[in-house]
């Protein structure tokens, strides 16, 4: 099998990685300095679970090099799916498979506007990782784990094909049964980030001090009203199931948004509270706690985008 890791961030360097070192013919793509790291020394992953390197490791930054492949894994930042969604068709057969990874619930309707939906399957990932130096990605927190399926939930020669991919690399993987809820389960918990980035907090202070506790339960509430008004299935406590799992997260750990916030880079504000916002707007449902992080965060985007 054929794979395209499109994004080697965090995301796509680990979970590519982890396929590459399985024995699959894997292509990176990448840009700059981590392109030119990978392309010299290959793709070093450090991980909690073992570290490991891909040398020579396949990359490029041009997406028609990579030539046809069988599956793809798009793992570009969500805000990134429309520019690359295009390019994907250059790259693709009949049956080629696409899962985006992205965080959020918009990049399966994103990808179709030029993407044939039959090609799409979805699917979600957890894991703490980043790029640690150009060529280098660090896995720092929690057993990584991607969640898949058919967009309709069928069960389908082609998923079970994909898990014995996922289960030869030794990554924790399972079929959703709805895929739709357990992508709007990450999004609720994922929404955290924002509120991090506002507070300038981590994991662990966010949780241990008695305010920020209470609006990070504040937001994850919000967000899950506006999924019960679009009926999406949900167990009614999925917020409860949430703040324990932010109980258990590294101290130290913050999200990708958060870092890139801080940092002054384009982030995924607006597929996460933002979208929040959007579909409230549509739904007609409060959500103050996520509009006035949305607002804050705004100003701060507006001048990432402009560098």
């Amino acid at each position: 099998m054929k794979i395209a890791i499109i994004g080697t961030g965090g995301v796509g360097g680990y979970f590519g990685g982890r396929l590459a070192n399985a024995g699959y013919d894997v292509t990176f793509f990448a840009r700059g300095a981590h392109l030119k790291a990978i392309q010299t020394n290959g793709l070093k992953v450090k991980s909690i679970k073992g570290d490991f390197i891909i040398n020579p490791a396949k990359a490029t930054d041009n997406i028609k090099k990579i030539g046809i492949v069988d599956f793809i894994i798009v793992a570009v930042k969500a805000w990134q799916i429309k520019e690359i969604a295009k390019e994907l068709p250059a790259i693709m057969h009949s049956e080629t498979i696409v899962i985006p990874m992205q965080n959020g619930v918009t990049a399966v309707d994103e990808l179709k506007e030029y993407i044939d939906q039959k090609n799409i399957i979805g699917g979600l990932c957890r894991v703490f990782s980043r790029i640690d130096a150009p060529g280098i990605i660090e896995h720092f927190g929690i057993e990584p784990f991607i969640l898949f399926g058919e967009l309709d939930n069928s069960t389908t020669e082609r998923i079970q094909k994909i898990k014995s991919v996922f289960d030869k690399a030794e990554i924790t993987n399972k079929i959703a049964n709805d895929i739709t809820a357990e992508l709007w389960k990450k999004f609720i918990g994922i929404c955290v980030g924002g509120l991090m980035a506002v507070s300038k907090t981590n994991y662990g202070e966010l949780r241990e001090l008695k305010e920020t506790r209470q609006l990070t339960v504040k937001l994850l509430t919000e967000i899950y009203n506006l999924s019960q008004k679009m009926r999406i299935n949900i167990e009614p406590d999925y917020v409860s199931k949430v703040m324990k799992a932010i109980d258990s997260y590294p101290y130290e750990s913050t999200s990708s948004l958060t870092r890139d916030v801080w940092e002054g880079k384009p982030s995924e504000i607006e597929e996460q509270n933002g979208t929040v916002v959007k579909l409230a707007k549509q739904h007609d449902v409060e959500t103050p706690v996520n509009n006035f992080i949305y607002s804050c965060i705004l100003p701060m985007e507006i001048k990432a985008r402009k560098r």
